[in-house]
């Protein structure tokens, strides 16, 4: 691909993330739809264009104008606003995965039941707010990953539909006049002060189908707003200047939780390069355990105490089916995400090979269990339940594969497709899992099991002083004195107290040698065998760890500082990726990155916290995970 062809794909950090919490589309600056999964978050895509400029996209713009006036997220909600300007007249788009006001019969196990769901539509409405405006639509799908140009027919009185071979239809409903040719179906219409259009592509959803007038369309966007405000108005947010970034990113993971079993993804998107035209390109549209403890600690902390009981839900029942912990499963619970390549797409700016699929799936991380036993602990202190016989059988056996699983080597938490090494990180999370077992045992009354519990925990965490520490610096595994960033979570997570030099030496360390223009790097990976060629970028959730450690340690200014700057990169939208050219502020790799916006939950809590106490507020109290919360 040249370089010119390579231009012609938007920066990462541009796109618009829309949700009704069953999937999601990506919406390009100029008003084209690249990428939307059907009906599923992970179901191959109707639009790819994000992969490839060939690969279908459904654009609504003004004739002759390429780039907007504004764009923004209508506050409190999943809706995004473009404000054009022609030599005409102005005209305001906005864009909505629509969610219905009706109550479900009941989600898959066991969620209750909802009063929303979604309508399978993704909604467009065009307003005149001055002149005239001369609106185009041009919508291409292409099934299967951009493997199977769509088959029309129809387009009489504004309805058409679009098929692939498998069955698969999209309903097209428009006031705008069309015109289907091949596989593309276009639209036109002139619109006058205060006029109203709108194009409405449906699927699966034959009760309800796409709305019919303007009249129609503007109340599911009323509707839609409705729900992403009142959901936010239940959460609890600090009333602070950077509330905004908070309700964002919670806003970002209630649209990255599939509503039918409340399972959280890691991002949307599939293969959106971590280094530009390289081949760190992987499959983030599944939900990994690693996650659960930050998400759960952020739902908890935010007042979204529902959404952490699903996702809860969602973790307990895929460990009750298959007590061989994965560290990460399909939205549906599924087990082998089999990993395979896209060969005919091009790759977002080239970068190959597209992956669908995660070959790290049947990996061995040995983090997982410390991620699933702190977050059991937490929710169980969060919400002072007790749990079920299940539920203590559940931990017993998930601590005892823990303690199996510690002389054993791993891939870590970044994993690595080189050699099994004894990282320090993995090693961390397995005193974790023993820790948290020790401590829920005693809370249920089995202090003779947590008594043993303890003395293994002091145990490993012994080992892990005698063996990931040179010079007072805790180092990436036992045999190198390579650093990584995530021993930025040794204070987080409580193995050693936050003051211990130890810790301190550990995240100044960090901060001076691991770090490019200021932002923190995974690891250098000339000094890391992780089985893959070619650079990367700083990672944010690293430098989000980074700022709560620096607060955690008593360097509250660095914190806020290091905090600012992040604050400032986020995407056009506020939104994340995974990572960040430290050098020209382009967001890589999948996007929007949950990982990510837990981390900025976390770094923007702490320092609030620390403002509190040097305003003379109130206190905070830091919970196991490193957390925020305030006294009672």
């Amino acid at each position: 691909m040249s370089a010119e062809e390579n231009h012609r794909f938007p920066p990462i950090g541009s796109y618009g993330f829309l949700s009704d919490c069953h999937t999601s589309a990506l919406v390009s600056y100029d008003g084209a739809v690249e990428w939307l999964c059907l009906p599923r978050f992970d179901s191959p895509s109707a639009f790819a264009a994000l992969l490839d400029r060939d690969a279908g996209h459904f654009k609504v713009a003004p004739r002759g104008v390429v780039v907007p006036l504004s764009r923004r997220y209508k506050p409190g909600t999943l809706v995004i606003e473009t404000t054009w300007v022609t030599d005409t007249g102005w005209v305001v788009i906005h864009d909505v995965l629509t969610i219905a006001e009706w109550a479900s019969a009941g989600g898959e196990r066991g969620r209750p039941d909802t009063e929303h769901e979604s309508d399978h539509s993704l909604l467009r409405t065009m307003t005149c707010v001055d002149g005239e405006v001369e609106m185009e639509m041009e919508c291409l799908p292409s099934f299967a990953y951009g493997a199977e140009p769509a088959s029309w027919r129809g387009g009489e009185l504004g309805e058409a539909v679009a098929q692939a071979s498998d069955g698969t239809e999209l309903l097209l409903t428009s006031d705008m006049e069309l015109a289907l040719e091949g596989g593309v179906a276009r639209g036109t219409m002139k619109l006058r002060e205060n006029e109203t259009g709108f194009c409405a592509l449906t699927w699966g959803n034959e009760d309800l189908g796409g709305p019919r007038s303007a009249p129609e369309a503007l109340e599911r966007l009323d509707s839609t707003e409705e729900f992403w405000r009142e959901w936010l108005r239940d959460g609890d947010f600090p009333d602070h200047p950077w509330r905004t970034h908070l309700q964002r990113s919670a806003l970002v993971l209630k649209g990255l939780t599939y509503t039918p079993t409340g399972a959280i993804l890691a991002a949307p998107t599939t293969s959106l390069p971590e280094t530009p035209g390289g081949e760190r390109n992987w499959d983030y549209r599944y939900s990994w355990i690693r996650d659960s403890t930050f998400s759960l600690w952020a739902l908890h902390t935010l007042g979204f105490d529902q959404e952490a009981r699903d996702f809860m839900r969602f973790i307990v029942n895929v460990c009750r089916e298959c007590p061989d912990l994965q560290i990460m499963y399909g939205i549906g619970g599924e087990k082998d995400l089999t990993e395979s390549t896209l060969d005919h797409l091009s790759g977002y700016g080239g970068a190959k090979p597209v992956r669908i699929g995660n070959g790290a799936f049947d990996q061995r991380q040995n983090d997982v269990w410390g991620a699933l036993l702190d977050s059991i602990y937490l929710h169980e202190k969060a919400l002072r339940g007790t749990g079920t016989p299940a539920d203590r059988q559940l931990i017993r056996h998930q601590v005892e594969a823990a303690i199996e699983a510690w002389p054993n080597p791993d891939q870590g938490i970044w994993e690595s497709r080189g050699e099994p090494q004894h990282y320090v990180s993995s090693k961390l999370m397995i005193w974790v899992a023993v820790d948290r077992g020790a401590r829920l045992a005693r809370s249920l009354g089995f202090e003779e099991v947590a008594e043993e519990w303890e003395r293994t925990a002091d145990e490993f965490k012994a080992e892990i002083l005698e063996r990931g520490v040179r010079d007072g610096v805790f180092r990436q595994h036992y045999d190198t004195d390579a650093l990584d960033a995530s021993i930025l979570l040794l204070p987080l997570l409580r193995f050693l107290p936050p003051d211990d030099p130890r810790v301190r030496a550990t995240v100044e360390a960090v901060a001076e040698d691991l770090t490019e223009h200021g932002l923190v790097l995974r690891y250098k990976v000339q000094e890391t065998d992780d089985g893959l060629s070619g650079e990367e970028g700083t990672f944010l959730i690293c430098s989000f760890w980074l700022v709560s450690a620096l607060s955690e340690i008593g360097e509250p200014a660095r914190a806020r500082t290091l905090c600012e700057r992040l604050l400032e990169s986020s995407g056009w939208l506020d939104l994340y990726a995974e990572e960040l050219d430290a050098r020209s502020g382009q967001h890589l790799g999948n996007f929007p990155q949950a990982f990510t916006h837990l981390a900025l939950i976390n770094a923007v809590s702490h320092v609030i916290a620390d403002e509190q106490r040097e305003d003379g507020g109130t206190t905070a109290v830091f919970t196991e995970m490193g957390g925020v919360r305030e006294d009672a």
